[in-house]
């Protein structure tokens, strides 16, 4: 079944009190739908969303580590609204600093949002999906999922890690009537690059002074990005509506020329492989 058009739709967004999330909740409510967001502060979420109407709203704090959590919020959404239909993978949080210097908890932390949380969601939502033979999923990534940058090693491994995730399941359930999609966007103007949504190592290494010059930078980069959240949402809510937009849905001029230069260079590393890479085949036995 595609988005439905003779009722409102459903949808169920996490990473919702801030940025973009926010933003999305906020226009579809103001479109009639109904939302699930999840977030760790409800109060800050009503607080954010000032005037909106928030009678179609369901507001949860989730902890999208915790299976049973997320597991009771989706039995929750179905329960007070009688289906669901859209899926908004949105939690996260970007981190700054050389690999050598991302201790093991930092980097299972940022695992657990990125990668166990959203695997968590889909375990709870794919059977209700199936059974309808319908529903949409839609996974926030960024264009570090597909042109990493010296920095951003941990942010860029959960975000590749959420992108092969996502093309596997797109696969595995195209033939439930499941569409499956990634957003990646560029930088966008939100609280993305301050503390509140941005971590830091605690521990640095003087060997990398590029790479703590390019924190300092992005550090006063906020204000300055050239993405407009409130665009980025309403284009999200278009890849949902219009049912054809492509698994890769980039975002922004800045995200679309980053992705072109990472086409370039993989190009030009398989045709600097294939000499060798041809070497390593096992030769076809003698007729």
């Amino acid at each position: 079944m595609p988005y439905p058009t003779d009722r409102p739709a459903t949808w169920f967004v996490t990473g919702a009190s801030r940025g973009l999330g926010l933003e999305l909740v906020a226009q579809l409510l103001a479109s009639g739908a109904n939302v699930t967001a999840t977030t760790r502060s409800t109060e800050r979420l009503i607080e954010s969303l000032g005037d909106a109407d928030t009678t179609r709203l369901l507001a949860l704090e989730v902890d999208l580590t915790d299976q049973g959590g997320v597991s009771g919020a989706i039995a929750q959404t179905v329960e007070r609204f009688g289906g669901l239909d859209v899926v908004v993978n949105n939690a996260g949080y970007g981190h700054l600093a050389a690999v050598e210097e991302v201790s093991d908890a930092e980097a299972r932390a940022m695992f657990d949002v990125q990668i166990f949380g959203v695997w968590n969601v889909l375990r709870a939502v794919l059977p209700i999906f199936r059974e309808a033979r319908s529903g949409h999923i839609i996974n926030i990534s960024s264009i570090v999922g597909l042109l990493p940058f010296p920095g951003w090693g941990l942010y860029a491994a959960g975000k590749f890690a959420l992108e092969g995730l996502t093309e596997s399941l797109a696969g595995e359930v195209a033939d439930f009537g499941i569409k499956v999609n990634l957003i990646e966007p560029g930088y966008m103007r939100t609280d993305f690059l301050r503390p509140v949504s941005l971590g830091l190592s605690s521990t640095t290494n003087n060997a990398y002074p590029a790479v703590h010059e390019m924190v300092q930078q992005h550090l006063e980069m906020p204000g300055t990005q050239l993405g407009d959240p409130a665009k980025a949402a309403t284009a999200i809510i278009t890849v949902a509506t219009s049912g054809n937009a492509p698994l890769h849905q980039l975002l922004g001029s800045d995200s679309l020329g980053l992705a072109e230069t990472r086409v370039q260079a993989l190009t030009a590393d398989i045709e600097a492989s294939r000499e060798l890479g041809v070497t390593t085949d096992i030769p076809e036995a003698a007729a």
